[in-house]
């Protein structure tokens, strides 16, 4: 496929940016939603981009939840926000559940999620942009060759695990809409 063929992505790490941080978050009851993240999904999409969540989802791999109850809640996400997909990596190299206990490249900063969600919608990904909270997220989007974007709506700059250079940095996911 050509590239004036393929659509962009937004894509969206889940807790800072589309819900607030809470931890981990093992049931849907749990998911505190941000008032604004249906309608900037909405805006997102009238722009011309799909709206892709990507987020490591270690709590899996530590026993803190089920892969199952993890689909129950990312169900849930799409239904109330309206987000195309929602790509998740279960693992972590220090998991106690010997299934998920592993290095792997889905898990940001790796680039598998972001390499699935292309072989499944073909994305145009030199005018995607990723959406994060934490520096993994934007070592993950600029590994993948995108545009980056620290919001401050979740960990943000006063908790950064490492230092990184996002193209912009942002309070929220309502900031992201004016530069798309």
């Amino acid at each position: 496929m050509q590239t004036e063929n393929k659509k962009p992505a937004v894509f969206l790490d889940r807790d800072g940016v589309l819900i607030e941080e809470n931890s981990y978050i093992a049931f849907v009851e749990n998911i505190n939603i941000f008032p604004y993240t249906a309608e900037c999904i909405r805006q997102i999409h009238k722009k011309g981009y799909y709206a892709i969540v990507i987020t490591n989802q270690s709590g899996v791999a530590r026993g803190l939840f089920t892969e199952e109850e993890l689909w129950e809640m990312n169900d849930y996400l799409i239904k109330q926000t309206g987000v195309d997909s929602v790509f998740y990596c279960p693992h972590h190299p220090e998991g106690i559940m010997e299934k998920y206990n592993m290095t792997c490249n889905c898990r940001k900063p790796g680039t598998g999620m972001f390499e699935a969600a292309c072989m499944e919608f073909g994305i145009d990904m030199q005018r995607s942009y990723m959406i994060g909270d934490r520096a993994d997220d934007i070592i993950a989007g600029q590994n993948a060759g995108i545009r980056t974007v620290l919001l401050e709506s979740g960990y943000g700059t006063a908790r950064l695990e490492k230092s990184v250079t996002p193209d912009y940095i942002l309070k929220d996911l309502r900031d992201v809409i004016e530069i798309l």
